[in-house]
């Protein structure tokens, strides 16, 4: 009877997801609102996709032109792997709302090998370790058995809220920027976040599901008077710029290989806590094949990465509170963005006209985009019987997970690959909370 009963509040939780949402993973919104809803997973992408290539050619001091083609790389190859992805390529790809890109776990790997074996060794150690994730990929099925709701809920929910420093990060004006915390960004944070909340409450149709997209125009707009969009480095990128297979050569070492094990690793969990968390804003119940079609396609979009010079690839999981927050969970949407990409890869003046958007922009959206992310877990967690037990995982996971967020500087003296292992909150607490599920008993 008890089994009844909670089968019957979980079917009622999904079906009352899906009736809130407009467009299911399978639906096709017209092409006038998939490009713009893939216009607006690229602007929540975009930041982190070009963001690697800059600091990991910026500290192996590499000039201008190199770095310029690393970005494009980069970019091109994060739609090359969200098509596959998102359209699926056989049993390739979780067929759902999914944005890839390459990511900052993957920096420390590529600037320690990159110092001593240059950028092949950068591009053989990310193609021989992508086959980590494909040879996990195919035994998902026995390690998904230690992901029940209490797990996926807390890494949902340590998803969004350590992310939440970032967009507050960017609200201010970025990191490490001399006007950070002025009167003047914060403005215009609080702004484009105004405008978006209206919107998305009280507009109809295209208008509210386009909300991040008009906000983010909005905020170029009134931040051109102030200064703040540089036109020079639009007017400085180059108009055509095509990809090459290996163009700086490659390195197949052992050596090579070794400091991107443990980034694949982490990755590996994230891709899973990141496609359930895409499962429950989609009000669809991903199975244990699709997270391993999932996290194979994350596996060859990195090869593919290595090939043509760019980072290794993994989901994006900002975007993942874009799905709530337009109600569009549809898949064809990403593949739209996956070929718009693609094309910003090869013209990278188009490229730059998205680099230049004021950070202030950026975090007003961003605030939004990533609290969603967070309720979506706490959603999940709700449904969960909070006795002892659970309340220990949650507790300490979070409590793990927002620790290593906020002072980083704790893992500082631990062994480099273990340092590497829990180098995020998100990494942090989704190892705790795994590890507890095993240790801790259940309840009778």
């Amino acid at each position: 009877m008890d089994e009844t009963i909670k089968n019957i509040e979980v079917g009622k939780s999904v079906n009352e997801t899906n009736q809130s949402i407009l467009y299911g993973v399978e639906d096709k919104p017209p092409l006038l609102m998939s490009i713009l809803l893939g216009f607006q997973h690229i602007l929540a992408a975009f930041g982190g996709i070009v963001a690697v290539p800059l600091v990991v050619g910026g500290a192996l001091g590499l000039n201008i032109q190199d770095i310029s083609y690393l970005v494009s790389a980069a970019i091109f190859v994060a739609g090359v792997a969200t098509i596959i992805q998102s359209r699926g390529i056989g049993p390739v790809g979780a067929r759902v709302a999914c944005v890839m890109g390459t990511d900052f776990t993957f920096v420390a790997p590529s600037i320690a090998v990159g110092s001593t074996l240059g950028l092949p060794g950068i591009f053989g150690g990310t193609i021989l370790g992508s086959f980590i994730e494909i040879i996990i990929s195919r035994f998902i099925k026995p390690l998904m058995k230690i992901f029940p709701p209490i797990v996926t809920g807390t890494v949902v929910t340590l998803i969004g809220i350590t992310l939440l420093p970032v967009a507050i990060d960017w609200a201010a004006g970025g990191y490490g920027s001399p006007t950070y915390g002025s009167l003047l960004n914060i403005s215009i944070a609080i702004s484009v976040m105004i405008l978006i909340i209206l919107l998305n409450r009280y507009a109809k149709g295209l208008i509210s599901s386009a909300a991040v997209m008009i906000g983010i125009i909005f905020g170029y707009i009134i931040s051109y008077p102030f200064g703040l969009l540089n036109f020079g480095e639009v007017a400085n990128a180059s108009w055509l710029e095509l990809p090459t297979i290996f163009k700086y050569g490659v390195d197949f070492s052992l050596a090579a290989v070794v400091p991107f094990v443990a980034a694949y690793l982490v990755t590996s969990i994230e891709t899973v806590g990141c496609l359930k968390a895409i499962g429950e804003a989609s009000g669809k119940d991903l199975t244990d094949k699709e997270i391993g079609a999932g996290l194979l396609a994350d596996g060859i979009g990195s090869t593919i990465a290595g090939f043509f010079g760019a980072g290794a690839n993994t989901s994006f999981s900002q975007n993942v509170g874009l799905i709530p927050m337009t109600r569009v969970a549809s898949r064809h949407v990403v593949v739209v963005s996956g070929i718009i990409l693609l094309i910003l890869g090869i013209f990278p003046k188009l490229g730059a006209l998205i680099a230049i958007m004021p950070a202030p922009v950026l975090g007003g959206a961003g605030i939004i985009m990533f609290g969603m992310v967070a309720s979506s877990g706490i959603k999940t967690i709700s449904r969960v019987e909070m006795n002892n037990r659970n309340l220990l995982i949650l507790a300490v996971s979070i409590g793990l997970g927002l620790g290593v967020t906020v002072r980083p500087e704790i893992i500082s003296n631990l062994p480099s690959g273990l340092r590497l292992l829990f180098s995020s909150g998100i990494s942090t607490g989704t190892i705790t909370a795994l590890l507890l599920n095993i240790i801790l008993k259940e309840e009778k």
